[in-house]
């Protein structure tokens, strides 16, 4: 709550934008600032119910927005301890989008795989 002038730290940025300085990156869909995953990480620790959406966000992982391989691994570890307040439709993208990945690279079994992941069987 400090004005722009009285920051005495940069914001936690993902690794790629660290170097640019305190830059506040928006969200174009949410609005909200973009943030390291380490971050994230800590908030759903302080928080169980912290909002898993900008946590598996790609950009505070990558500079590609496409890039879901570690968002979807990520997300898998985070289920096997128990979060699951993920929206079905946000775990549905997610698979769907890493196995669109996978099988643009040819590896169309491990899509197949992922997409064994996804919870609605429709």
């Amino acid at each position: 709550n400090t004005s722009e002038c009285e920051k005495y730290a940069c914001c936690p940025l993902p690794p790629y934008l660290e170097d640019a300085g305190c830059v506040i990156e928006e969200d174009d869909n949410g609005g909200r600032p973009l943030r390291d995953v380490c971050f994230h990480l800590l908030k759903l620790y302080s928080d169980r119910s912290y909002e898993l959406d900008q946590l598996l966000d790609p950009r505070s992982i990558t500079s590609d927005p496409l890039d879901f391989r570690l968002s979807w691994h990520l997300w898998e570890v985070l289920r096997a301890l128990n979060y699951c307040h993920l929206s079905q439709q946000s775990w549905g993208v997610l698979n769907t989008s890493y196995a669109a990945q996978l099988e643009s690279e040819g590896l169309w079994e491990w899509a197949v795989f992922v997409m064994l992941h996804e919870p609605d069987t429709q």
